[in-house]
């Protein structure tokens, strides 16, 4: 199945955008030192915060699959940025706090489900990106 979404970003001010996903709106700003007030996640944040939000989906599916516990679960995520000249994120370091108990195979079993969320997927096999530039009148 081919399922094709839209996402619209909007300037709102400085360097504050407005995403629209569906019904959903969630703002954008720019850390301080990068020129922006620092009123709403970045966008680096917002990827890496998909990671995790996919990461912890998957976990919980899996923690249902194997009639166990969802409470406690949650993903702590960070990242650092990449010292090269390009600006990436160069790792993404993923903490995921599952229940107490859990056997060595299902833990195994749980970080290779894990490795494989959409968001994990999406990142390790780039999609194509295409970029057309339509022009407004202000």
């Amino acid at each position: 199945m081919i399922t094709t979404a839209e996402v619209d970003v909007t300037y709102s001010a400085g360097e504050q955008y407005v995403v629209r996903i569906g019904r959903h709106v969630v703002p954008t700003d720019q850390p301080v030192e990068d020129g922006g007030g620092d009123r709403a996640p970045g966008p680096v944040d917002l990827l890496v915060g998909s990671m995790a939000a996919c990461t912890a989906f998957y976990a919980g599916r899996f923690l249902d699959r194997h009639g166990l516990p969802r409470a406690g679960l949650g993903v702590t995520a960070r990242y650092r940025m990449a010292a090269d000249p390009h600006r990436r994120v160069a790792e993404v370091r993923l903490d995921v706090r599952v229940p107490a108990g859990l056997s060595a195979h299902d833990r195994t079993a749980l970080v290779a489900v894990l490795q494989h969320c959409t968001v994990h997927n999406t990142l390790r096999q780039g999609p194509e990106i295409v970029i057309d530039l339509d022009e407004v009148e202000s």
